[in-house]
């Protein structure tokens, strides 16, 4: 197994909010990166995110415009998979799709040297369930970062089934490395943080269908009853509410009634509202 100081090229499959944002916190600390998705335009829409992300990182005064020029120059967007080969590890950041994750595995275990650590990003699905599609299944590991991965400061560590523990402790260096803190899961639905988040977003999307109070009033009494940056329902807009669908109803095959999604999150889902990356959720962007 190649160790942190072996690591200096990273590679990201997926060029979507969490791909993007992974890809940019890497280079951003000063690895290289090769970001992978299926179609030229995810990729041009990736590294635009990114640069975009930076820039905003600039005005603030948080990055000089010669930092963001170097991390820019650090990151390689392709849609060819054999261009991860050289990468020293990788972290899925592909759908949320047990049968896609399982490929993906399955191909990046051909394609990649025996001593290469595997990482995936999911949220909900279990490490050693995508883990058993490889012949390598100690070296896979979950990296769970939270939305927005360059604001947010923390990352899951999830341990599947075989993961071996110098596997797990790289997890947890690397993390720190790219600026993050960490906590550790084991692989059971949901892990630590979506087994909580899930039934309090749910139970204020309830609140709210049923009348309790305004989104706002709802929103605010918990940011200000319970010291949280967000209430449920402009949390719910953030992550967006596809996601929050998709994993309350994986959670809910797993652990029963109380994670059952509620009526209101799927009506806006179906409507195509689904927070603020299309716009529309609870609230208007």
């Amino acid at each position: 197994m190649r160790g942190m100081d072996d690591i200096n090229t990273i590679g990201v499959i997926g060029a979507g909010t969490m791909g993007n944002g992974i890809t940019q916190v890497a280079a951003a600390s000063g690895y290289d990166v090769v970001m992978r998705d299926i179609k030229d335009e995810f990729v041009e829409r990736g590294l635009s995110a990114i640069d975009d992300s930076l820039s905003r990182f600039v005005s603030k005064e948080k990055l000089s415009e010669a930092e963001k020029d170097a991390a820019i120059d650090r990151i390689t967007g392709t849609t060819e998979f054999e261009d991860l080969a050289d990468c020293d590890l990788v972290i899925e950041a592909a759908v949320e799709n047990m049968e896609v994750k399982q490929d993906i595995f399955s191909d990046l275990d051909d394609l990649m040297p025996e001593d290469v650590v595997l990482a995936t990003n999911t949220s909900t699905l279990s490490i050693t369930t995508i883990a058993s599609a490889t012949e390598r299944p100690e070296q896979v590991v979950g990296l769970h970062f939270m939305n927005p991965v360059p604001i947010m400061t923390g990352v899951e560590v999830v341990i599947g089934e075989k993961t071996s523990p110098e596997v797990g402790e790289l997890a947890h260096e690397l993390s720190e490395k790219l600026g993050k803190e960490t906590w550790e899961s084991d692989d059971k639905p949901g892990f630590i943080t979506n087994r909580i988040l899930m039934p309090w977003l749910n139970e204020g999307i309830r609140a709210y269908d049923e009348g309790l109070g305004t989104k706002e009033d709802i929103d605010k009494g918990m940011t200000l009853g319970t010291n949280v940056p967000m209430g449920p329902l402009q949390l719910a807009d953030h992550i967006g509410l596809d996601v929050c669908l998709h994993a309350s109803e994986t959670l809910f095959e797993e652990l029963g009634d109380r994670y059952k999604p509620a009526y209101l999150l799927k009506r806006k889902v179906a409507a195509g509202d689904l927070g603020k990356k299309t716009g529309q959720g609870f609230y208007e962007y």
